[in-house]
């Protein structure tokens, strides 16, 4: 298994906001090879910000990297720059190969 993470520092009080674009963006994941499972998680509250992060789960790395070169992968991230105000900064993404399964 491959998991996927990004996170996102969000500006307070757009929490609300932030939620409601990834319930309503379309992820074009459903049918893509080796794509198991997402979830957007929510994190802790600073003083500027609250933390999200991405969660998405694959077969393993090769099936995410392939996706990432994809139109899907295009698709669901067109205009992901549009929300000026809405994230301080860029997302960090995280990748990790899993060592141990139960």
């Amino acid at each position: 298994m491959f998991v996927a993470m990004n996170r996102f520092r969000i500006a307070r009080g757009r929490e609300a906001e932030f939620e409601q674009v990834w319930r309503d963006r379309d992820s074009y994941l459903d049918g893509v090879p080796g794509f198991v499972e997402f979830r957007l998680l929510r994190g802790p509250e600073a003083e500027d910000h609250t933390l999200y992060a991405s969660h998405a789960l694959w077969r393993d790395r090769e099936s995410f990297e392939a996706w990432t070169r994809s139109e899907a992968f295009r698709k669901a991230h067109a205009g992901a720059g549009a929300r000026r105000g809405l994230y301080l900064g860029h997302p960090h993404f995280e990748g990790f190969d899993s060592v141990l399964e139960r």
